[in-house]
């Protein structure tokens, strides 16, 4: 298996709703961001599957240095290898990727944010920046649509988050942040204990509004000359967006089940915004 592959099977693997956005995609395009997504991947599973904590440390630690091995042009992991051709033509910065992994390690050093603003940090470094990757890889030629990219990658992170309430907090995380949880009167038993109440359904209403609102910025920082080129991100929003719809008219039964598209819809929707956006 050459590099190329094993990131094309990391991302097949993942079933993430990212994979349908880029199957549009030119070759060297498509094989920079599976890379990019690959190498995401990589680093978010030793946060998630190292149990001990200081392995996962060590594991991170092991990352940051091949990213320098990487920019040296020495790289040894078959990901790092994968972005190797990537880096140049598409401006994929090393700076964004040590950003990602200090995402990651954010999830060792805690289990649950004070406020938005807390929040917003750890979104930025693990959806943010990998939005205005993406957005260099898909190809732009107005500098505001830099600002749309990273807007959409916050607005996939809070999807991401209000989707996985249930399976964090069974993993003990909590990323509501605390001064809302006390705004709508749920306590941090009442999701440790997956006590879903009409409070409750009013506090993921109110991250669904808040993630909607980020939807409509990032669409509107657009510029249109470049909405051709950006279709990919256009994909994975209104894929997101559809699987918000889903959670809310459902009643945010987000504490006792994981709410996903199948593969066909997935795919369905990705066509249709691939032609009409």
């Amino acid at each position: 298996m050459n590099p190329d592959e094993y990131c094309q099977h990391k991302a097949a693997q993942s079933g993430s709703s990212f994979y349908y956005s880029f199957l549009f995609l030119p070759p060297p395009r498509r094989r920079a961001i599976t890379a990019l997504y690959a190498f995401c991947r990589e680093v978010d599973d030793i946060v998630d599957e190292c149990a001990d904590t200081g392995v996962a440390r060590t594991k991170l630690a092991w990352w940051r240095q091949e990213l320098a091995r990487l920019y040296a042009g020495e790289p040894q992991h078959p990901v790092a290898r994968a972005l190797a051709p990537a880096i140049q033509p598409f401006g994929i910065k090393h700076e964004y990727l040590l950003e990602i992994i200090d995402g990651m390690e954010m999830d060792l050093n805690q289990n649950r944010y004070l406020d938005f603003a807390n929040l917003e940090q750890y979104c930025h470094r693990v959806a943010g920046v990998v939005g205005l990757l993406a957005a260099s890889i898909f190809g732009y030629r107005d500098e505001r649509t830099l600002a749309y990219a990273h807007t959409l990658g916050l607005a996939f992170q809070l999807t991401n988050i209000i989707r996985d309430v249930g399976e964090d907090s069974r993993n003990g995380r909590i990323y509501l942040p605390l001064s809302e949880l006390q705004q709508f009167n749920v306590s941090a038993a009442d999701i440790l204990h997956a006590r879903q109440n009409e409070n409750f359904v009013s506090l993921i209403a109110f991250q669904i509004e808040r993630a909607e609102r980020l939807y409509s910025e990032a669409y509107a920082q657009l510029p249109r000359i470049d909405r051709k080129a950006q279709r990919p991100g256009l994909i994975m929003a209104a894929i997101y967006r559809t699987l918000l719809r889903e959670i809310a008219d459902d009643g945010c039964k987000v504490l006792s089940q994981r709410t996903a598209l199948t593969p066909v819809r997935k795919l369905w929707i990705a066509w249709k915004t691939w032609i009409t956006a």
